[in-house]
């Protein structure tokens, strides 16, 4: 019975291992920080189209630290499933004035002021984005995490913030 008795214990021990280290990942990715993959023209200049990878952490959002220029991930108003990464352009109380159609080469101007527990989100590509120009102010909810450092493409590797 020993060889069996050291090798239960010692498969134990490993299992408990194994479960505490996914126990520490579930919580860095649901309560931290987590990887956010992004591509498409929205954000152009700032965001090119090719594939990135990005870390987004979930504290300040949690708390509502965020601030106008910030670059964050959020939920679709329209389809929660699809997720879109968008500058943070107003908070709740802001006048917002924007180029209703930036594409007919009508330079029509609206002004919108965002609503309390709502915020204003545009990509930095007005001619190419889905944004609040077209859904309007979002609720605060939706907002999933800031966008803090870059990963890959490893030309652009480190701190990201505010650029």
């Amino acid at each position: 019975m020993g060889p069996l008795r050291t090798a239960i214990k010692e498969a134990c021990e490993k299992t408990v291992s194994v479960v505490k280290f996914l126990c520490v990942l579930h919580v860095t990715k649901n309560y931290l920080v987590n990887p956010v993959m992004t591509y498409g023209p929205s954000m152009l200049p700032t965001i090119d189209l090719t594939p990135n990878i990005f870390l987004a952490e979930k504290i300040s959002t949690r708390y509502g630290k965020v601030a106008h220029g910030d670059i964050v991930v959020h939920r679709s108003p329209h389809n929660p499933s699809k997720i879109f990464t968008k500058r943070l352009i107003g908070l709740e109380g802001d006048s917002i004035t924007y180029v209703s159609d930036p594409d007919n080469g009508d330079d029509k101007l609206e002004t919108v002021v965002v609503p309390k527990g709502h915020v204003w989100v545009q990509g930095d590509n007005k001619y190419n984005s889905n944004d609040s120009r077209n859904f309007g102010p979002i609720p605060y909810g939706l907002i999933e995490s800031k966008i803090f450092w870059r990963v890959w493409p490893l030309k652009g590797f480190g701190s990201f913030e505010k650029k």
